[in-house]
């Protein structure tokens, strides 16, 4: 995987770059990444794969259903193993290699997005109108993830570890989302990713600092 720069992104990013809200911080930022693989991406990927096929071997009839249940489709691994690699491009300093697939939700559309702003950057957005005439944070928001990857044409995806497995929830943080647009045919991806923290805890979210570093259990279901 390979960081885009794109122009586009650049006037979300500096207002999300520690943005104050009295006693809390704001941090996010919106990036993109080739599918091309660089580095050790190829040795990982083969990895994923096998842990995946291991895992659909050893699955059986009386397992529980899953959220996601294609992965026997090779185009759904390798949609899987593209955003486990962008979460290690966008956390490098966090192992990515077992995470379990089924915290990863394809949504059905922009909505949950939608929701995701409303929800917790509503003080944000404001602050945005104020600042930028009266527009909007989602709509510019929303225009500059399409300048870069067409969003009718992409497949939308939130990842939401569990809070014990959580390396976005440092000491401190509220809240934290992760959203990613996925577009085959150009082969990128767009990540959006934002935190909430408290400025009477640590402060150490998008330098990927960590509470703890185990690993999280093996490859199973994902919703792709």
């Amino acid at each position: 995987m390979k960081l885009l720069e794109y122009t586009p992104f650049d006037c979300v990013n500096v207002f999300l770059d520690q943005l104050n809200l009295g006693d809390c911080t704001i941090r996010g930022s919106l990036e993109a990444f080739s599918c091309k693989h660089a580095g050790n991406d190829r040795r990982l990927s083969i990895s994923l794969e096998h842990e995946i096929l291991d895992y659909l071997g050893k699955s059986s009839d009386s397992d529980p259903p899953s959220p996601v249940e294609h992965l026997s489709c090779r185009s759904s691994r390798k949609t899987l193993i593209y955003l486990v690699l962008t979460l290690g491009q966008m956390y490098p300093d966090y192992d990515f290699s077992a995470v379990r697939a089924h915290l990863f939700f394809k949504e059905e559309d922009m909505e949950s997005f939608k929701q995701m702003v409303d929800n917790y950057l509503s003080e944000a957005s404001r602050l945005w109108a104020a600042r930028n005439e009266g527009s909007s944070l989602l709509d510019s928001m929303t225009k500059a993830i399409d300048e870069v990857i067409k969003i009718r044409e992409c497949d939308i995806y939130s990842y939401n570890p569990d809070s014990d497995g959580d390396p976005f929830l440092e000491t401190g943080a509220i809240w934290s989302v992760n959203f990613f647009f996925y577009h085959r045919k150009l082969k990128r991806v767009v990540s959006f990713r934002c935190c909430c923290t408290s400025k009477f805890a640590g402060d150490d979210f998008l330098a990927g600092a960590l509470s703890d570093g185990e690993e999280e259990d093996a490859l199973i279901d994902m919703d792709i």
